[in-house]
């Protein structure tokens, strides 16, 4: 398996968990992206950069972005259809 590329990431995500209101994170499963994923979606739709630019900002190609958007868009809307709560990764600096 090939060694994973370091992804650059300009933005300090403070939240590590997003859940349903009401109910407690004990009693949820829970799905987790990486610091990376959410980088590509914030790129994408906040920073309103297109594919391209987004994947060169990040420092990947433009594949890896989209299989990381991808991935992303899937955890999320599990997460969001199954009521799961959804956790961000962080990785090691």
């Amino acid at each position: 398996m090939r060694r994973r590329c370091k992804r650059k990431i300009r933005f300090n995500f403070r939240e590590i968990y997003f859940k349903p209101r009401g109910i407690p994170l004990s009693q949820l499963k829970e799905v987790s992206i990486t610091e990376d994923e959410l980088e590509a979606l914030r790129l994408r739709y906040v920073e309103k950069l297109d594919q391209h630019e987004s994947a060169k900002k990040m420092g990947i190609s433009q594949s890896q972005y989209q299989r990381d958007i991808t991935l992303a868009f899937e955890k999320i809307t599990k997460a969001l259809i199954e009521g799961w709560a959804i956790k961000i990764e962080k990785r090691l600096r």
